[in-house]
């Protein structure tokens, strides 16, 4: 390719972040260049300076953070120099933004086809009737439920999953020329990641699209991108393009990204026949208003074990959560805890059975109060159930930020808007041990974590276990995460258990066909391994993933 075709030009970028009067630097000199229908994988771990890199691809920094040197060139404008009214006219038009946390970036009060036609309306692209013509092409072709009346809920009306796809669909409504993928298959499950992925490489092969495809995930961005950029802490590692980074990386810290999760839970003897579970579902039948999520749901959960709940996005799984925690009350059926039926709404429930089971929830960035310092959220309960104040109080929480591995007295003062997605994660499990539960709800917890964090996130979770007698329940669409710490999988779709029993048994065939579906739907890492897969689907051509029956 030539020069003229370059669209994105980035010159020794260095940004600077704000801490007590004083800059510290975040990223210390970035270079690259991506060209027309280019796709650009950036990876590395949490804090390694990814997101704020793509943000800054588009002219911006977060609060607290500056562009303090190099420059950043699109199509001939430099957006770190360039005015106010310059960089309003190309954000959203030719360079859209695709976030990793869906849920806090559209707003709660307007329906979800409003807010994807507002910027086709104020652009001057197409008319409100055009663009919501468009909105519903799009939903259909990311294979959303009920395209032509989906856009018409409110972001708390559709699962994660969908809000996900939504997005995507909301960032590609101008057809932009780039468009920034920060984390966009965070979280969808296995089987509607690919269908996402197909039709974002669809969409940047059909307009010629640029992309940064930021992703902590190496199997994906294996499927994505053309080349990979490595990042370590503000610093350039290597890149070099996507075949060859896969076969021959070159420093040591991309080959520990490369080596396969290793961790993997020692077997548990079986569970005695007649013992008592912590956490009993019997019968459960839930709905939100009138649409039914759950239909007669049962499984078990014993002592010190981890049941991993699996399916598709919008299968029952947070909402089957939700209604062991009392969020939601079942409108039929049983949850007990320890043998004894527990109330079914969380109000009704003493203080002891609300400090017994807790969850970690899947958005950390909406899950954290961002007024709170981190200090305050972890806190909190500590002093509302363990009746901690003052000095001991501080104590107990700098305790607790020790065993997630963020350093006390870095992280106790910042507050939630200061920390990357998987520290805010780290928070979010800290605040949950903070009750010292018997029982914990892990509602996507790795979703967030690059792969070495991740591990380090689920051994400390398996020692917790080891050591406190701690029950899981880990909800997750990451197979690789339910092969490392359960022993027991429940599988859920449309709202039912199609299929449950002990991991051993649930990874070998004979399987139920969507438990067929779901182990043969998680990525590769081979650059083929998406296009192999369709083709081995029967669809002819990325184009037709989206409209297909994956």
């Amino acid at each position: 390719m030539s020069d003229q075709e370059i669209l994105l030009s980035v010159r020794d970028l260095k940004i600077e972040g704000r801490a007590d009067e004083t800059w510290n630097p975040i990223i210390n000199g970035s270079s690259f260049d991506l060209r027309k229908g280019e796709v650009l994988g950036m990876i590395g771990e949490s804090g390694a300076g990814k997101s704020t890199v793509g943000l800054a691809a588009m002219g911006f920094t977060r609060d607290g953070c500056r562009i303090s040197g190099g420059s950043v060139v699109f199509d001939g404008i430099d957006l770190v120099t360039a005015d106010a009214a310059t960089k309003r006219a190309l954000l959203g038009k030719r360079i859209a933004y695709v976030a990793q946390s869906a849920a806090a970036s559209f707003n709660p009060a307007h329906r979800l086809i409003d807010q994807h036609t507002e910027s086709p309306i104020q652009h001057g692209v197409s008319s409100k009737s055009d663009s919501e013509a468009d909105a519903m092409e799009l939903y259909q072709r990311l294979r959303l439920p009920n395209p032509e009346e989906i856009g018409f809920r409110y972001p708390h009306q559709v699962s994660g999953g969908q809000l996900q796809r939504a997005m995507t669909a909301m960032a590609m409504s101008c057809r932009p020329d780039l468009i920034i993928f920060d984390e966009p298959t965070t979280a969808l499950d296995v089987t509607t990641q690919i269908e996402v992925l197909a039709s974002i490489r669809d969409i940047v092969e059909q307009f010629n699209t640029a992309a940064i495809y930021i992703t902590h995930d190496l199997a994906v961005v294996a499927q994505m991108a053309d080349r990979i950029k490595v990042l370590l802490r503000g610093d350039e590692v290597e890149e070099a393009d996507t075949r060859t980074m896969l076969s021959n990386p070159q420093q040591d810290y991309t080959k520990s990204l490369w080596a396969v999760r290793s961790f993997q839970r020692e077997l548990k003897a079986p569970v005695a026949i007649h013992s008592t579970p912590v956490v009993s579902v019997q019968g459960v039948s839930a709905a939100y208003g009138k649409v039914p999520v759950l239909h007669d749901i049962s499984f078990d959960i014993h002592p010190g074990r981890t049941v991993a709940v699996v399916g598709e996005s919008g299968s029952g799984k947070s909402t089957a959560a939700r209604c062991i925690t009392g969020l939601l009350p079942p409108g039929k059926g049983l949850i007990q805890f320890d043998g004894e039926s527990l109330p079914a709404d969380y109000r009704q429930r003493n203080r002891d059975q609300l400090r017994q089971a807790q969850m970690i929830y899947q958005m950390a960035d909406t899950a954290l109060n961002p007024r709170k310092k981190i200090g305050e959220i972890i806190g909190r309960p500590v002093e509302f159930y363990m009746g901690l104040k003052g000095a001991e109080k501080r104590k107990r929480v700098e305790q607790l930020l020790e065993k997630i591995e963020l350093d006390p007295a870095t992280y106790i003062d910042r507050l939630p808007s200061e920390l990357s997605g998987g520290q805010k994660q780290r928070i979010g499990i800290a605040r949950a041990l903070a009750a010292e539960p018997k029982f914990i709800i892990c509602d996507e917890v790795t979703s967030a974590l690059d792969q070495l964090v991740a591990e380090g996130i689920l051994r400390l979770l398996a020692d917790l276990q080891d050591t406190l007698g701690l029950s899981y329940m880990f909800i997750t669409h990451d197979l690789a995460t339910v092969k490392s710490i359960a022993d027991e999988v429940v599988v859920m779709k449309e709202g039912k258990v199609v299929e449950q029993g002990p991991k051993v048994e649930m990874f070998q065939p004979p399987h139920h066909p969507y438990t067929d579906l779901l182990l043969s739907s998680v990525p590769e890492m081979d650059p083929d391994w998406l296009t192999n897969l369709l083709n081995e689907r029967g669809v002819d051509n990325i184009g037709d993933a989206a409209s297909a029956k994956i």
